[in-house]
This record gives structure tokens, sequence and C-alpha cells, in this order.
């Protein structure tokens, strides 16, 4: 049987725009609309195969039903541009997928629906229909069934006959009646004001349509009732007439005009290409297709390895496709030059001694795609990797940050090139993931390092375009190196001292579970929201802050706005942080010591924060929380991994508010870090107009709190909440504030300007971050990215300014052939052990050469602090 498929346009772009976060391309055009729609376009292909399909869009505002009631949708929010910007792009994938979508004046998609689905009826078709829309289940038959999206786009609920049965109790053709008596608000359907969808389904089950609902108006209980109908019958009436879809619409497409073609796929990948919807290209053609197009790569696969096949410069690809990459086992090799393409198995390449000098050839030129990963692999298996002078992967980054992915074959789809297939459709994705055949895995890699070769040059020139080469060579590239080189020699940690730490946090635990159940005179779990929530509205009687679903809200946030309330409080609270540092911390970092090494061995992400922080990961430990005596004393536990070795740590003084100091210009917050003075309390000087002796510690705590939350953008409510007071109080301090460093405010004033003109911010060395929703007509989006416009430029640089010291400190460190360790990076801080020997010169040294690393206005400070442990280090 024949199967028509038909799509309600605007209610789907609709429900995908609503259900998606703003999403946007690297030119700013937003896609999430057309994504949403274009998934669920895809679903209904794959899932219903139809034989003919037709997608029907609203014409315009006015229809035939304004002439009856010209309140008609009247009540409807004005379509967001950022929607109806997405509506062409929309019609453009239609057009790809060879799929027929019309509109007509004077009608809404419902009549084109309603008179097509009459249409093939009578062709004896089956039909589908798709919307959010609950009006379209009037069109529910034998052969018509109405399928309304649920929640997002994709989860979907199907409606025939019996399924409207089983939700309403009424049959399709009643759909009507129901709109009629209880109206529908977002038509602006009136229907009869005090009915709603209870009362007039309990109606129509005993009369059946408006029409005898309102003879039999004297049948009817209820004196209220009686006299609504009574007053209101014309309404009703003309409210299911309105509700009524026509099915007679004079459009000239026909059922055999709306035939499912053949469409190009090479128009469809182009325009999935152009809009980034690269997740979408890998299940529109499962790979398959696209292996299919690629050009014939030709390639020698090698046994044994010889100089000639390893110039200068080579694009080299070692591939580890596990996410934890430490002694993770090489699938392959491949290595793409002007003397040709060449695959190896990782036992070739580890067993050549002609590979492993190649490699730590300073002089042998290399281009990588996450160089660190490639290092660290060959770390482990005791090759050694220099000359690395192009990363694709860190090019890529900087070029755009806010991309959502810097796989090898999206960076070559934004190149305009089509050379390597995703690692998804050769590997398969979560639980289908597989190592491919021999022959498969070796084109894949050679495609990589072909793609690595060829488009090194063209995204060098974009970097040099927007001023970052200086940043890409001098900072990143060497800074990845260093970062392979840290987490390959990890961080010892004494899992004794860890175990330790365990068995008093459990002894806390247990003593502060004990304090709680005696405060509130009963057991319970603690644990437990819905047990907790009486315990502390119910039966200790506090004032109830926020309500769920499921009850009483007993978050982190509610519980800190009860503290003074009952001595409970700050008991459970102290516990939920203790419970923290024992599951997340203790046992947590137990699991990650390595076997053999004793060493935690981190994972530093260079490539994924949009400001250039680095973070950290498997496991976390910038992370670790120091604000508890017992949070800190996990540093405890990170100890040197040599006898006689000590742990020197050093981090930068206040080093956003610096950067602050000299990007705008303020004299005032200068004077502060010339003069060596304590900024807050500078700042408190100025914003109170008192002398440095009669500075009260609250004033110093509310100058530090708009010192740090200037930059973020701080609002007067966000102010009142760190502080504790009004929202007027807080703005008449932010305006103190910048009343007292009048260039501070000028900077955010341009720097906002700047972005608007731009469309990007950049730190001082030239890294940037693209706003496409600094011009947003949202409110929120633009508030959002004004903020990230002011603060992305001092995060950013303070960022940029900890990478350079890393860099110039391990320059340092080899030109004085010190055996000192760069071990961790944690925020502004670094960390090394060191030997005894060298102890005095690296207390010297490291601050020394932290504070030369870049020229300010104002001078850096970094202090210097040394123990046997992390934890005395500070």
């Amino acid at each position: 049987m024949s199967k028509l498929v038909l799509i309600d346009g605007n209610s789907i772009a609709y429900r995908a725009f609503f259900a998606l976060p703003l999403l946007n391309n690297d030119k700013g055009v937003y896609t999430n609309a057309v994504y949403g729609f274009t998934t669920m376009l895809l679903k209904v292909l794959e899932e219903e195969k139809p034989s003919h399909i037709l997608v029907a869009f609203d014409a315009g505002k006015t229809t035939f039903r304004h002439e009856t009631y010209d309140e008609y949708k009247s009540g409807r929010q004005k379509t967001p541009t950022e929607l109806s910007e997405q509506l062409p792009l929309i019609r453009e994938i239609l057009d790809a997928f060879e799929i027929t979508h019309t509109e007509l004046p004077n009608y809404e998609a419902d009549d084109i629906i309603g008179t097509l689905s009459q249409q093939a009826e009578k062709e004896n078709m089956e039909i589908k229909v798709y919307t959010g829309d609950k009006d379209l289940l009037q069109l529910v038959s034998d052969k018509t069934t109405v399928v309304l999206t649920k929640k997002g786009i994709t989860n979907v609920e199907a409606y025939g006959k019996k399924e409207i049965e089983d939700r309403y109790g009424i049959t399709p053709e009643q759909i009507v009646d129901m709109k009629g008596l209880m109206g529908d608000s977002s038509d602006n359907i009136p229907g009869v004001p005090g009915v709603g969808e209870k009362t007039a389904l309990k109606l129509l089950k005993e009369y059946g349509t408006v029409e005898k609902v309102l003879e039999s108006i004297d049948q009817i209980s209820g004196k209220k009732m009686k006299e609504r109908l009574e007053e209101h019958k014309q309404q009703a009436l003309m409210s299911k007439d309105l509700a009524v879809i026509y099915r007679e619409v004079p459009i000239d497409t026909k059922l055999e005009n709306v035939t499912t073609k053949e469409y190009d796929t090479e128009k469809i990948t182009s325009l999935f290409k152009e809009l980034e919807f690269q997740s979408l290209m890998n299940r529109f053609d499962h790979g398959e297709e696209t292996k299919q197009k690629l050009e014939d790569i030709e390639f020698e696969v090698v046994d044994t390895v010889t100089e000639d096949m390893l110039q200068s410069p080579s694009s080299l690809v070692v591939e580890v496709p596990e996410e934890n990459y430490h002694q993770a086992s090489i699938w392959g090799i491949a290595i793409v030059n002007n003397q040709g393409r060449y695959y190896m198995t990782s036992e070739t390449a580890l067993r050549s001694e002609v590979f492993h000098e190649w490699a730590k050839d300073e002089t042998k030129e290399k281009y990588m795609f996450d160089t660190k990963r490639g290092v660290v692999a060959l770390g482990w298996q005791g090759v050694d990797i220099n000359g690395v002078i192009h990363d694709m992967l860190i090019a890529s980054y900087l070029i755009d940050p806010s991309l959502s992915s810097h796989e090898v074959a999206d960076i070559v789809t934004r190149q305009g090139e089509q050379l390597v297939h995703t690692d998804d459709a050769v590997y398969g994705k979560g639980a289908k993931r597989h190592r491919p055949s021999e022959e498969v895995l070796s084109e894949h890699l050679v495609r990589k390092a072909e793609a690595i070769y060829k488009l090194k040059q063209s995204l060098e020139d974009q970097l040099i375009e927007n001023d970052q080469f200086q940043l890409f060579t001098e900072l990143e590239m060497p800074l990845s190196l260093i970062l392979g080189k840290m987490e390959t020699t990890g961080v010892y940690v004494d899992e004794e001292q860890l175990n330790q730490m365990g068995k008093e946090l459990d002894e806390k635990l247990e003593t502060l579970e004990k304090e709680i159940y005696d405060l509130a005179g009963t057991t319970f779990n603690i644990n437990s929201p819905k047990q907790l929530g009486p315990i502390l509205f119910e039966k200790l009687n506090l004032p109830v802050i926020k309500k769920t679903k499921t009850g009483y809200s007993t978050a982190a946030d509610v519980l800190e706005k009860l503290e003074g309330t009952h001595d409970i409080i700050p008991k459970l609270l102290l516990y939920r942080q203790v419970s923290k540092l024992k599951s997340t911390y203790i046992e947590g970092l137990l699991k990650v010591i390595h076997k053999d090494t004793n060493k935690i061995h981190t994972m530093f992400n260079q490539a994924i924060t949009q400001t250039g922080r680095l973070s950290s990961t498997e496991p976390n430990l910038q992370n670790i929380p120091i604000r508890l005596e017992e949070g800190r004393r996990i540093r405890k536990a990170f100890i040197p991994s040599e006898e006689g070795w000590s742990i020197v740590s050093a981090d930068y003084s206040q080093i956003e508010l610096r950067v602050l100091a000299h990007i705008s210009g303020d004299e005032g917050l200068r004077e502060a870090f010339r003069k060596n003075m304590d900024v807050h309390t500078k700042t408190a000087m100025d914003v109170f107009h008192v002398s440095e002796d009669e500075v009260t510690d609250n004033m110093r705590r509310s100058a530090k709190a708009v010192n740090f939350g200037i930059v973020y953008g701080i609002s007067d409510y966000g102010l009142s909440q760190s502080l504790g007071i009004t929202r007027k109080e807080a703005q008449e301090f932010i305006d103190k504030y910048l009343d007292s460093y009048p260039k501070v405010r000028e900077y955010m004033d341009t720097i906002k300007e700047e972005a608007r003109e731009k469309g990007y911010v950049t730190t001082l060395l030239h890294r940037r971050r693209y706003l496409p929703e600094i011009t947003s007509k949202n409110f929120n989006r633009r508030s959002f990215a004004e903020r990230t416009a002011m603060n992305t430029p001092i995060q950013g640089t303070a960022a940029d300014i900890i990478k350079k010291a890393m860099v110039d400190i391990s320059k340092a460190l080899d030109e004085k052939s010190l055996m000192s360790r760069l071990l961790l990076q944690v925020h502004d801080e670094l960390i090394f052990e060191v030997p005894e020997s060298e102890t005095e010169e690296m207390k010297k040294l490291v601050p020394e050469v932290m504070e030369q690393t870049i020229d300010l206005e104002v001078p850096l400070k970094a202090d210097v602090a040394y123990g046997p442990t992390w934890y005395d280090a500070k």
C-alpha cells in the first residue's frame, strides 16, 4: 500500500527551535531549528519509508478564519527573529531532499494537510501526519494516523482512533467539539469561559456535539454552567467553526506531484557541510556513501622502516582511539611526505631504530594532530618525539575555539575538502566501537596523515591572517610537548596516606551523622531529599524556600539560605562537603593511581575551553577543594617521587586584576599594584573614601567581591547574594566602584562595542573568542555575550600568561640542565618536584621567570613556597 507522510512545517520548526539550544555555524548563522527539523526528517524517511511526502507551511498571519473572528491567533508572541531566519534554510533542506513543500495565502498548513489527507484516503493510501499541534487529531481515521511530538523532536506519540479514545474518551470527529467548548489559548479561540478539558469531555460523552450540548442546556446540572453555556452559545459555535480544518483547499499540488524522489547526495552533503551538521552527515550516509565518493588513495604498507621514508617535513599519525590514551595500545602509524604515503603497525615502528632516531630528531620537522596524545602514547613505549612544528588540532582550535568539534574530518570539511572519513564512520560509536580490519584501518590513517599534510599551509595562512601565528608557534606548539612530558611524568601519590584520610573522613561523617540525628530528634537517610525535606520543613518547621515536583527542595542553595535558622543546617552542609571529599576525591584518586608507577597521570586538555585555560581530566586535579581543611589536607598525599626531593609551588598573585589594570589603563587600579598595596584595601579606600587604617574587614570583603566580580559582569543581584545585602545597596556599591575607577567603566563599554563590531574579542596575545550572540534580540543571550566580552580578554590573557610561563620555565630548566620537573598546572599555580641541591635555585628562578613572562604596565607577582608535600608548599 502507498504511504503518504504529511509534515506540519511551522509546527515542527517551532518545536525544534525551542527544544534545542541556540546553535550557529562559524558564519554566525543560527541553525538549531534547521538541525532539529532535519533530524526529525531523517528519522521519518528512515522509519516510514514513504512513497509520497509533503511539508506544508503557513503562508502568512491572516487566514479566512480572521473573517469569522478578528482576534484569531492574536495572543501569540511574535516569532523570534532567530527562528524566522531559519525557515528559508529548512526549505533549502527540503529542496535538497527533493521533497515538495507548499503554502497558500489565506490558508493554514493544517488545511493543506487536511485536504491532501482526504485525497489520499480516497486513493486508499496509508497516511501519517507529523505535527506538534493537537488540532490535527481531528483528521485521524482508519487510514490516517497523527504523530505528535512529545518532548523535543524525535520523541513522538502516534494517535489512531483507539489512542484518542483511550486518551480523551471521544472520537476524532469530536476533537473540534472539544475545542468549541474549552477553546484553545494558543490559537486564541475563546470557547466557553469556565469550561476546561475535563468539563468539555464530560459534556461531549453525554451529548455528543457542541450543538447537542447547547440544545440540552436545561438538562445540564449546575446553575453557573447553564448560565455560561446560555450566554456564550454563539461563541461556542464560532469556536468550533474556527477549530475545523478546511479540507477543500484549492491547491495545485496533487498526490502525483508529491512522490518520494531520488535525491542528490552531494547536494545534501554540501549543505550539511555549510551548516556544520557533521553528526547528521554521519547518520545520513552511515559512512558508506562518503567512502564511495572519496577518490582512491595509494599508499604502501611497510614492515621495515627506512630513512628515505622519513623525509622532512612529514605528517605523522599515531592512532590511539581510547579516551584515556596513557599506556593504551597504538592501533597503527601513518606517515605522509613528498616521498610517499606509508602505513606501519605499531610493532614495526617500535622495533625500528630508524623510526626512534627520526622521532626524537628535532631537525626532522613533523606535522601532527593532537601532538600531546601521540607524544604520551609513544612516550610510554620508550619513543621520544621532537621537531613537531604543526598541530592540526591546535591550529583549528585557535582559529575558532567555539566550534563543537575539532576532529580531523570536521576540520577537513570546514576547509572545503573531502579527504577522510569520520572516526565514528570507520570505528563505530559507543558500544559498537571496534578496531576495523587492517585494510580499512591503514587506509583511514593514511587519509588522516594526507589531510594533515595537505591542509597545513591553509590553516597556518588563517592563523597569520588572524595575527595568531606567533601564539601558535611560540606558545601552544611548545606547550603541547611540555604537557605531554608532564602527563607521562605524573605526580607521585602516597596511597597509604589517602587511605588513612578516608578512615578519618569516615569517622567525621559518623560524628556528624549522630549530631544531625540528635538535632532532628530522629534517625533518617541524610542523603535522601525525600526523607530530609519533611524533617526540616515539617518536623523542625523551617521556612520552605523552594518546592519541586517530588516535594521539598533540599539543594545546597536552599540550605545556604537557611543558615542561621537552625543548628542542623551547618551540620548538613558540612556532612555533604565531607561526604563528597570522601567519594569524589579520596576514593576517586585511589582508583586512578597507576599500579606500576604509583603516580597519577592526569590528562591536560589544551583545546577545549573558549578562554584558553587548560583543564584537567582523568582525574581533574585542578578541582580538589581547598575551602575546607579536610580538602586542603588531600594535597598532603601528593609527594615527590624521589627521596630527598621536595615540592615547590609558585602561583601568580591576583593575576586577573593586574591584567584588568593593564588593559583598562586605570591609574587608580595600577597604583595599588605599583606600590605593592593590598588591592582590595586600596579599592575599599577609594570606594568608601577612607584612609587605609579606617578600612574595616567588611569594607575589604565588599571591595574584594566587587573586584573579582566586576570583570565577570557581576549584577546587583549577584553582588547582593554574595555579600548578603539588598540589590539597591549592591547597585550603589557597583556605581561607586565604577565612579572610583572610570577607566574600568570605559573598558567595559568599549570592549562590548568592539565585540559588536568585530563579532569577537581578543586577549593580549591575540587569542580570539567569537560572540555571535552579542547582537541577539534575546536579552539573556545578549547579556551573557556582553559579560563574556568583558571577561574573556582578562581571563584569556591570564591563561596565556601562565601557559607562557610554563614554556619559559621549561626552556630555563633545559638551558641550566636542572633535574627539577614541572608536574602540574592548577589555575594560576605551577607545581614542581625538586632535588634538594636545586631547591634554593628553583625558589629564585621560578618566580623570576614567571614575573618576566610578559611586559605589563603593572608588575606581575609570583609567590613561591616549598615543602615535603603539595600541602606544605603553600
